[in-house]
């Protein structure tokens, strides 16, 4: 498997994928300022909600109801940046205590694994979002929004922490066959 790799770099990363990853990485960093209006917005509505409770007394009864489904979609908007960016929480007590070969093979398993979990959590996503969009359930609550809307996004982000993990796998491995321990992101293959 690894001299497919090899291979791959030696004769130049193909453009296709290149510049899938550039369009990748683009779409990536507009979930995440996306991301941040929501909570800029979400921020605002909740400030705007209070005021009115308890100075006009009269409350917005769909802030929370905004508010909770702007919090579903933050964490999917920002789950494959975060990755990017190498910023998730790590339990490496006893990893940091291995050898770097083991290091780097444990990392390109649990990245594959991910990938793997990722895109079966997508496929479902994706099912249960069309399901919804055929019944068309709507939330039994105040706003009555159509529930694939909320559930959409799930197979949206699970879609791109996958590509994400793939980038990484591969990132891992192009650095075990190098002997390479610099930072790992989806740059390296741009620059090959």
């Amino acid at each position: 498997m690894s001299l497919i790799f090899i291979y791959i770099h030696q004769i130049g990363f193909p453009k296709m994928i290149k510049k899938f990853i550039l369009i990748f990485n683009k779409i990536v960093d507009y979930m995440v300022i996306f991301a941040g209006i929501l909570l800029l917005f979400s921020m605002l509505s909740i400030c705007a909600e209070v005021i009115s409770r308890y100075l006009f007394n009269f409350p917005f009864g769909w802030v929370t109801e905004i508010c909770e489904y702007s919090l579903v979609y933050i964490t999917f908007l920002v789950a494959a940046w975060i990755l990017k960016q190498e910023k998730h929480i790590k339990m490496d007590l006893v990893f940091n205590r291995l050898n770097p070969k083991l290091q780097s093979s444990l990392n390109i398993w649990t990245s594959i694994l991910n990938a793997i979990v990722c895109f079966i959590l997508f496929l479902f996503g994706i099912r249960v979002t069309w399901e919804l969009l055929s019944t068309h359930y709507f939330t039994p609550t105040i706003l009555e929004i159509p529930k694939f809307i909320i559930v959409a996004i799930i197979f949206i982000g699970c879609f791109t922490l996958f590509v994400q993990f793939l980038i990484r796998s591969f990132n891992f491995i192009y650095d075990k066959n190098n002997q390479s321990s610099d930072k790992i992101s989806s740059e390296r293959i741009l620059k090959s």
